[in-house]
């Protein structure tokens, strides 16, 4: 699928990258809230396109674990796990997204990920902002399990 573009946040990465925070507790919160960001839209760009049937896939939209990339975290946002009859979640956002011959793609997850940008920009920028002014890590809220209930980590 799409592979979000980050290079809007280059100068926050240099400066992650100076002080030694590209893996650390601060790029983990910064992490989740950019995850949260994305899911709340693809969730809003799945209903969208009407890509609710049961409503399985939207509500298992998620990510899975923290991925260790070169001392950067990062994570995937996709539909996680089976809905309630077998069938995995990601591949049906697969065939909505592409499509088949004869189902058309909506390239529901480009929109989401357009919208998503500037949102995850604006949002990282403010956290670090917050950070460098105050020492303190934020709690982000996040749905880790992809079932729709939102926990609370640090």
């Amino acid at each position: 699928m799409a592979r979000f573009d980050t290079s809007g946040l280059d100068d926050l990465i240099r400066d992650m990258t100076r002080m030694g925070e590209r893996s650390g507790e601060i790029a983990h919160a910064m992490v989740d809230a950019g995850v949260e960001e994305i899911r709340e839209c693809w969730r809003d760009s799945a209903e969208a396109h009407g890509h609710r049937d049961t409503g399985d896939m939207i509500a298992s939209i998620g990510s899975g674990p923290f991925i260790d990339m070169n001392d950067i975290v990062a994570k995937d946002v996709y539909p996680l796990g089976k809905d309630h009859k077998g069938v995995r979640n990601a591949e049906k956002a697969f065939v909505l997204h592409y499509g088949t011959r004869s189902i058309p793609g909506s390239y529901w997850v480009d929109d989401a990920d357009d919208k998503a940008e500037p949102r995850v920009q604006s949002r990282l920028e403010q956290i670090w902002a917050d950070y460098l002014a105050t020492g303190k890590i934020p709690t982000i809220a996040t749905d880790k399990s992809g079932d729709g209930v939102t926990k609370v980590t640090k």
